[in-house]
Formats: C-alpha cells, sequence, structure tokens
C-alpha cells in the first residue's frame, strides 16, 4: 500500500521537475500542501497514482500539473498543483461513463519529430480526467491505473 507521504513526495519531486529554465519555478508551500493532500485522502487506502508530467488541455489555468490517485476502494482523485492553486476532484470508479484509452502519437512541432504517447480519460457527465504518458517509462503506470479502473467499474460476470 502507498501512503499520502509516498504520493506527496513524488508530487513534490515532479513540481520542482515541472518548471522549465525560461519559467519562474513554482512557488508552493510545500508543508501546507502535504497536510491539504492529507487532509483530502482522509487516510485511505492508496493503491495507485499517477502524475502528469504536463497540465493536460483543460487545465492550463488551474495549475503546472496534475496527479490522479486511486484508493484501495476504488475512488479515484485529480489533484491538480499550481503555484497558488490547488484542487481536487473526487469520484468513483462506478460513476465514470466511459474509460477510453489512446496509444497513439503526436506532432512534437518543438522537436519537429513524431512521438508516442498513452492517454487514459476517465469521463462522467460533462467531465474528463486525464492521465497522460508521454516516455516509455510512464507507461505501465497508466495501464495499470486503467486496468484496475476498468476493473473497479466492470468487473467480470461470474457463472
Amino acid at each position: 500500500m502507498l501512503t499520502v507521504k509516498d504520493v506527496f513526495v513524488k508530487t513534490q519531486e515532479a513540481a520542482i521537475a515541472s518548471t522549465n529554465q525560461d519559467e519562474r519555478a513554482l512557488q508552493i508551500d510545500y508543508l501546507a500542501l502535504e497536510k491539504k493532500m492529507e487532509q483530502a485522502l482522509g487516510g485511505r487506502p492508496l493503491e495507485l497514482f499517477h502524475i502528469n508530467q504536463f497540465i493536460p488541455e483543460g487545465y492550463e489555468d488551474q495549475g503546472r500539473f496534475n496527479v490522479v490517485i486511486l484508493t484501495s476502494g476504488g475512488v479515484l482523485f485529480d489533484m491538480v498543483v499550481g503555484d497558488s492553486y490547488f484542487r481536487y476532484d473526487l469520484f468513483s470508479c462506478c460513476d465514470l461513463d466511459k474509460i477510453q484509452l489512446i496509444d497513439g502519437t503526436w506532432d512534437n512541432t518543438e522537436n519537429k519529430t513524431e512521438d508516442a504517447f498513452l492517454s487514459l480519460r476517465l469521463m462522467h457527465g460533462d467531465e474528463a480526467h486525464v492521465l497522460l504518458a508521454l516516455k516509455d517509462e510512464q507507461r505501465p503506470g497508466v495501464l495499470a491505473l486503467a486496468d484496475a479502473v476498468s476493473r473497479g467499474r466492470h468487473p467480470e460476470k461470474k457463472n
């Protein structure tokens, strides 16, 4: 089992790494962020998490990156972290209307290459929660979350 401390340490590392040379470093009060994460998760046992390297489309005005956490009870938290911004959405795997996994390529105009990506979209109502794997080492985590969420949402029926 994961602890809030495990997730927070990785979140802090991601916050530090999310700043490009051309950007001002994130101005996060890490002690306050850790307390907010602990309070939000409320001692729930944590199973899996993924931190997006970049903020997915639709989150741009809200923060620098997001963390998606799955509890052992099938509850998902989508936490958005920014300079002076923290928010989270909370929903159950059972509430999802659609789970979409996209394994494809995108035109990276900055590097002038075609790069692979893996995207997991968790949709309910008009909301979409996105996990992105832009590097090979990020793919297993996204696939593990896709598997856990789909098993929670669509368990196999026993005869």
